[in-house]
């Protein structure tokens, strides 16, 4: 058993209206991202089935082809391998939970999201 507080976890910058925290667990990785208004996710794709929370302000998803507005309060499911990418249509945060845990993160590469 670890006990984790967001407090305590460095933040990340990812480019500069992206930052995430993050922490991988055996099976799973949770990521806390703060993205601005206007930052963007570019389209990519992986492995991992991802559960993105919404926990304040408004995200714009595109999804294989399919555009899906989520908002404060709101969880959306995303596949293994679907293609998606997101847009902050206002300051957001995300909780994203991903299985299994996020190799390429760990590993570095994660370049779409730097930049």
């Amino acid at each position: 058993m670890e006990l984790y507080g967001w407090n305590t976890i460095s933040e990340e910058p990812l480019n500069p209206k992206l930052t995430r925290k993050v922490i991988h667990a055996r099976n799973i990785t949770i990521a806390r991202m703060d993205l601005q208004k206007s930052a963007v996710v570019p389209e990519h794709s992986h492995a991992n089935e991802q559960i993105s929370v919404v926990e304040k302000g408004a995200l714009k998803f595109l999804l294989d082809g399919v555009e899906q507005i989520v908002r404060a309060g709101e969880i959306l499911t995303i596949p293994p391998h679907a293609r998606h990418s997101v847009e902050a249509l206002e300051d957001s945060r995300a909780l994203d939970i991903f299985s299994p845990v996020r190799e390429d993160w760990i590993k570095g590469a994660d370049q779409y999201l730097r930049g």
